[in-house]
């Protein structure tokens, strides 16, 4: 679509713009994880990770007000003036394991799994906080979306194994 066609439609009120580049047709419903979708849009190589991911895979209680987003270690951090972000720097092999890719109002997204999101929660606890992270954990286990063997291959494999040994145990004993 051209920029003039495009200026016509928010000219007749039948498209609105959301933020730089993006935008909308008019009047359409906001879905839970609109604000997902448009991020991922301006940063296709960023993951949405901890607290969203957790809200995506439906874990826990938690409600992000803000996209968390993982980025390389070494990339720029994006330019994203008008829509809450929280950026987290991921490095080299952690950018590509336990990824998912879904599709959240028809715009690809990359996730990290339920068992990476955990594993995450636990590796970032000082960012999202303890609560959440054992939270996610419980909530991972009793809603079946991960199991403890999952989890443990997962945090040897982000290197976070001696963090979550403790809490893995305590939840086997339950």
């Amino acid at each position: 679509m051209t920029r003039t066609h495009l200026a016509r439609l928010v000219a007749r009120g039948k498209a609105e713009r959301v933020a730089r580049g993006l935008y909308r047709f008019a009047g359409a419903a906001a879905t839970t994880h609109h604000t997902v979708a448009l991020v991922a849009k301006r940063v296709p190589h960023g993951i949405v990770c901890l607290v969203s991911a957790l809200s995506i895979h439906e874990i826990g209680t938690q409600v992000p007000h803000e996209v968390w987003l993982a980025v390389d270690r070494h990339a720029r951090k994006p330019e994203l003036a008008g829509l809450p972000v929280r950026i987290v720097r991921f490095s080299g092999a952690t950018m590509e394991h336990g990824i998912e890719r879904r599709l959240i109002d028809g715009v690809p997204v990359a996730v990290t799994s339920p068992a990476r999101t955990i594993v995450d929660c636990f590796r970032y606890r000082n960012k999202v906080g303890l609560d959440v992270a054992l939270e996610a954990l419980a909530e991972g286990l009793r809603s079946r979306k991960v199991t403890i063997a999952t989890v443990d291959a997962m945090a040897s494999a982000c290197r976070a194994r001696t963090v979550l040994r403790p809490y893995l145990e305590a939840m086997a004993w339950r």
